[in-house]
């Protein structure tokens, strides 16, 4: 990755070992603590916050947090209702608004008037909606295979295993399982498959369970949807520089849908992986770059 050699980035002390932190977040029925996870030097100003998937959680960012943090303080929360952070008490709050609101607690917490974003599939959505308000933080944007225009039929896709996933007797159980409803990742290696698997279970009663609350399918239940999502006056209202990462074959967000983003709103950038659908886990050294090129552009201002 010579890019990531060849930049100075932030001159600070060696990047450290990752840390485990929470902040607590308020919802309209009470507090909640959301985890992070941190990588870098904690006194370095540029941070980068980074906000996996609907049902994943911040461990899918390891490898692009490691490779960044000689140049940012890396931050990768677990939304609320997934892997180490608490669980609603009402389901029915699962949602953007609570989202948005958690990840603005934790930019206070950070305590810097700026960052980086890049946010896959939910965690680009969470980031679009942040970006597009008057005084947004987000200075740079990297969108990972989501757009303004989302499909009934990804919709519908997701629905059938959010919250439907069994509880497994042991860990090549769980692994097989995930590989199945998570196929369009791509072609993966067994060690990168293993790393999703370890940090997507934990132990309960009988074998191992999802980390995420079965109740965040409420959503999905609740208010099945006729047409497709159109987030275009969102995405329009962005003026910060933003890249978009499309898996070729996603389902989620469609090769036009990728090409008019490019057209209008911030008109952003954008690089698509082959052989690959919803969405790009950016694990590999060619997704890590796309990233990291775009991210470090501006790093000699």
């Amino acid at each position: 990755m010579d890019l990531l050699k060849s930049q100075s980035g932030w001159m600070g002390s060696p990047p450290s070992e990752m840390r485990h932190r929470t902040v607590q977040c308020a919802g309209a029925h009470g507090l909640h603590r959301m985890a992070y996870t941190e990588w870098g030097d904690p006194r370095n100003p540029r941070v980068l916050v980074c906000v996996h998937g609907l049902t994943r959680n911040g461990r899918d960012f390891d490898f692009l947090a490691a490779a960044l943090s000689q140049h940012y303080r890396v931050v990768c929360p677990d939304v609320v209702g997934r892997g180490r952070s608490e669980w609603l008490s009402v389901k029915t709050e699962y949602g953007f608004p609570q989202y948005v609101a958690d990840m603005v607690t934790l930019i206070a917490r950070l305590d810097v008037p700026e960052v980086h974003w890049v946010g896959t599939s939910m965690g680009g959505l969470i980031g679009m909606c942040l970006a597009s308000l008057p005084g947004t933080p987000i200075k740079r944007l990297v969108l990972n295979d989501v757009g303004p225009m989302i499909t009934v039929e990804s919709i519908e896709r997701i629905a059938e295993y959010v919250g439907a996933a069994p509880v497994f007797a042991d860990l090549d159980t769980a692994e097989r399982y995930i590989r199945e409803v998570s196929a369009p990742f791509g072609p993966l290696t067994d060690a990168q498959w293993r790393h999703l698997t370890e940090h997507a279970v934990s132990a309960v009663d009988g074998g191992l369970a999802m980390v995420y609350d079965p109740g965040i399918a409420e959503a999905f239940r609740k208010t099945p949807l006729s047409a497709d999502v159109d987030l275009w006056a969102m995405y329009d209202a962005i003026s910060c520089p933003t890249l978009v990462i499309r898996g070729a074959e996603s389902d989620l967000l469609l090769h036009e849908t990728a090409q008019e983003m490019s057209r209008r709103g911030p008109k952003a950038s954008l690089v698509e992986f082959e052989g690959i659908g919803h969405a790009p886990m950016l694990l590999d050294a060619r997704q890590i770059e796309a990233v990291s090129q775009f991210l470090l552009a501006d790093s000699g201002r």
